[in-house]
């Protein structure tokens, strides 16, 4: 038993040192992704929270998991919708970025177990270099830009998927 989890050790330090992660969290589709160079709207990317206030939340809250960033959290994985220059703004409650609406992208009052949600950080204006929108709107209590603002691009780890599947394709095989 010893040398499996030895070998199993060794293959998941492997993978990681090579670029691969692995999603576990309904923020981005389940599944393998791999680390990348590409930051662009549209693509994912996993980053860290820095905010104290959040971290504290994320993890009171059970959020995230347990992880190597700041507070022991996992890092998020999130989509990006804007970059520096981007104009984002608030239309019906609902995120703009360059006039075009997002859909469902609008700010919950409660998470899942009726909490309250924290005031968003979320300003409209053009987004400053450096800084991205990160949203999940496949996952509807997704905890993202709504509530904790716009996200240094310094703190951001562009990943690419490699194998993927969808949360609800994966609960229809049981």
């Amino acid at each position: 038993m010893k040398i499996f989890f030895l070998v199993l050790s060794a293959l998941f330090i492997s993978f990681w040192a090579t670029g691969f992660r692995i999603n576990v969290t309904p923020s981005l589709p389940l599944g393998l992704y791999r680390l990348s160079d590409i930051l662009a709207v549209g693509g994912s990317t996993i980053f860290c929270l820095e905010s104290p206030e959040f971290i504290h939340l994320a993890k009171e809250r059970g959020y995230v998991g347990f992880g190597l960033c700041p507070g022991g959290i996992r890092p998020l994985g999130k989509e990006i919708y804007g970059l520096t220059g981007d104009v984002v703004g608030l239309t019906n409650g609902l995120i703009t970025v360059n006039g075009r609406i997002l859909a469902g992208s609008g700010k919950k009052d409660k998470d899942r177990k009726g909490r309250a949600m924290p005031v968003s950080q979320l300003q409209p204006g053009v987004i400053p270099k450096g800084y991205a929108l990160m949203l999940s709107l496949h996952h509807c209590g997704s905890f993202d830009s709504r509530y904790f603002g716009l996200v240094r691009l310094a703190e951001q780890r562009p990943v690419v998927p490699v194998l993927t599947w969808n949360e609800e394709d994966h609960h229809d095989r049981k």
